[in-house]
């Protein structure tokens, strides 16, 4: 009875501290007067170890899709293996 449950962060849970989404309208409502003359904030806390944007234009779940080659013609080659050099 004197030992207390250990908890632990949920996968997802630290997986939506890591990687950041970028804002539809940072700067507020389109033709929106206020904010103007102010850059756009992407991030207004300091960055921690590990945290990132995440991009729309990547595949959601990459293990489906390691390993397999793209299929359309001239289609730029995939970003699977992080310490390969690229080709330029």
């Amino acid at each position: 009875m004197g030992r207390e449950p250990k908890y632990s962060n949920l996968n997802t849970e630290e997986k939506q501290h890591e990687f950041l989404t970028t804002e539809e309208f940072p700067e507020g409502p389109y033709g929106s007067p206020v904010g103007v003359n102010n850059p756009v904030e992407n991030k207004s806390t300091p960055w921690q170890d590990g945290q990132q944007f995440f991009s729309a234009f990547t595949y959601e779940n990459r293990n489906l899709h390691q390993d397999l080659p793209r299929q359309y013609p001239g289609a730029h080659p995939t970003h699977d293996d992080k310490n390969s050099e690229v080709d330029s």
